[in-house]
């Protein structure tokens, strides 16, 4: 298993290949799909972002509210394919690595390659383990939207595999859409 660090390094992008099994820990931003719509609404705007995406990491999830004396709820990765529409450009605006769960579209894929980018994937149905991964949690943006709020979270060593690769390898099913 690779032991890296969000935000992640040029190197470390480029050092891992689809099917490695990577522990994540640092810097990661939550965002379902509003959180991304309203991301996509502020670039097309010209409008100021509440968060940087340059170098940084997007989790496909939203905390449940955590229990007393717990730093998150589950946190486990909601179906990728979701932001698919919105992922080409948050890449063009630095975002390095997504973690998800399930298969992107080619489209998606060539944007990763031309981003230089990575796409992990999370464990589905793993909610709750997940959330023993993240050592703090806030809200960062869009507090309206509550659990699909954004949220920084500090992770020490989440587990993930590397799905798609900064070349476009990819340790996926064929995508047939």
């Amino acid at each position: 298993m690779k032991i890296i660090t969000s935000p992640l390094d040029k190197r470390t992008i480029a050092s891992l290949k689809a099917g490695d099994m990577v522990a994540l820990s640092g810097l990661v931003y939550t965002a379902r799909d509003q959180a991304h719509k309203r991301l996509v609404d502020l670039i097309h705007a010209s409008l100021p972002l509440p968060v940087a995406l340059e170098g940084q990491t997007i989790y496909y999830a939203g905390p449940a509210p955590a229990r007393p004396g717990a730093v998150a709820g589950s946190i486990g990765p909601t179906t990728s394919a979701r932001m698919d529409p919105y992922a080409p450009i948050l890449l063009e605006h630095g975002v390095k690595a997504m973690i998800g769960k399930g298969a992107r579209s080619s489209e998606v894929i060539e944007s990763i390659k031309q981003a230089r980018a990575v796409y992990l994937v999370a464990t589905g149905g793993a909610a709750a383990y997940l959330s023993q991964f993240v050592a703090s949690a806030r809200v960062a943006a869009f507090e309206d939207l509550g659990p699909e709020a954004i949220f920084a979270l500090d992770l020490q060593g989440l587990p993930l595999v590397v799905a798609v690769d900064s070349q476009g390898g990819s340790a996926l099913w064929p995508d047939f859409s």
